[in-house]
């Protein structure tokens, strides 16, 4: 996470996710998958529900689905909106 705050404040794991709901984050799986969409909702384990997800597997565009959830243990990184 990139701290451009000179006050030295870094925002925990679950407030970033807090101020990324409803927008649109990236996310990296185990697998070389990735995906985005937006973020609906999640939970302390860190499973997150997704709108509008578009699969990538290995660069290759898979498609795009209404609604997804992907499990917290299997999440490498999250991207927020504009790299927050």
């Amino acid at each position: 996470m990139v701290n451009n705050n000179r006050s030295g404040y870094v925002p925990k794991p679950m407030e970033t996710l807090k101020n990324s709901l409803e927008k649109n984050i990236m996310i990296d799986v185990k697998g070389n998958r990735m995906y985005s969409g937006i973020l609906e909702g999640y939970d302390i384990y860190m499973n997150l529900v997704l709108k509008n997800a578009t699969e990538t597997i290995n660069n290759e565009n898979k498609g795009t689905f209404s609604m997804m959830l992907l499990r917290g243990d299997n999440i490498i990184f999250v991207s927020p909106p504009g790299g927050e």
